[in-house]
């Protein structure tokens, strides 16, 4: 607690200190089993490899395995911050190409529970690593839980995972219509995953558009395509991201444009984008659900 309140008390001064930009970004989807957190984990380290510091946060609490994905064994994790017993550093993990993983934990679902020193606390905590990361990717669990919609608000971009199959398309489309309609979001990113061909891909965008374009007032970005590629599975069970072990790979060819079209979006020079803010929406939106 200590440690905590020695951390509140220098975030007055702490902002005071124009802070760097960090692009946050949610990998998320409607539905489970379309690849989300294999795509969060290839593109983390196609980014790494791409030069750019980046950390990837493990937001699914119920089933969290950006550790397993990448053969990782964490020792501790984020509720060890919150009870002011380790920092964003002590637990984070190297990764491939250098990219760093926070691991999941379920206390972010509970910050609204936390004192308000101890809120500052971990609001310093992500604040501290705001000079040392370019990126930060934030992988959600599946479906529409307020955690996970609490995860997507608080972030700067939401990339939305698709497949093909009409749940996938039909659940991404109930997501997007509860950020639209209860949340006043309306720009989404939208990727086509395991497809067997680009037209494929570019098909469920239209079909998702048709239907987003009729009913909703939102705008959807088409980012891209990963093909179905063997030797993402291959690198599935090796536990090595497909772009570090199979970088000629398809798949790994499409992420690392991906990568590339991500890097290319422009960084939104606003309080939003700062590490603190990120965090500090998590604690507000939190303690909104509280209030509902």
């Amino acid at each position: 607690m200590h440690k905590i309140f020695d951390q509140a008390a220098g975030i007055r001064n702490m902002k005071q200190i124009k802070p760097k930009p960090v692009r946050v970004i949610a990998i998320t989807s409607g539905k489970g089993g379309v690849g989300k957190t294999n795509l969060s984990v290839n593109l983390g380290v196609a980014l790494s490899q791409m030069g750019r510091r980046v950390a990837l946060l493990d937001a699914d609490m119920g089933l969290a395995n950006v550790d397993i994905l990448l053969g990782l064994s964490p020792e501790f994790n984020l509720s060890h911050v919150l009870q002011g017993e380790k920092t964003l550093q002590d637990i984070m993990l190297s990764g491939p190409a250098g990219l760093q993983v926070i691991p999941a934990s379920s206390g972010l679902q509970h910050m609204s529970e936390l004192s308000t020193i101890e809120q500052a606390g971990v609001i310093r905590a992500f604040s501290e690593i705001d000079q040392s990361l370019d990126v930060l990717i934030v992988d959600t669990a599946a479906g529409i839980s307020s955690s996970v919609v609490n995860f997507a608000r608080a972030c700067q971009e939401i990339v939305v995972v698709i497949c093909d199959e009409p749940t996938s398309l039909t659940d991404a489309y109930a997501y997007i219509k509860l950020l639209n309609r209860d949340y006043g979001m309306n720009k989404f990113n939208i990727v086509a995953n395991m497809v067997q061909s680009i037209q494929q891909g570019q098909h469920l965008f239209t079909k998702l558009t048709k239907v987003t374009d009729r009913y909703l007032d939102v705008t959807l970005n088409y980012t891209g395509a990963i093909p179905f590629d063997e030797y993402l599975r291959k690198s599935v069970q090796k536990q090595k991201p497909v772009v570090e072990i199979y970088p000629r790979s398809k798949a790994a060819q499409a992420i690392r444009s991906l990568a590339q079209r991500v890097d290319n979006w422009p960084v939104k020079i606003q309080a939003g984008g700062y590490l603190e803010f990120f965090v500090e929406r998590m604690i507000e939106y939190s303690s909104q659900e509280d209030v509902a």
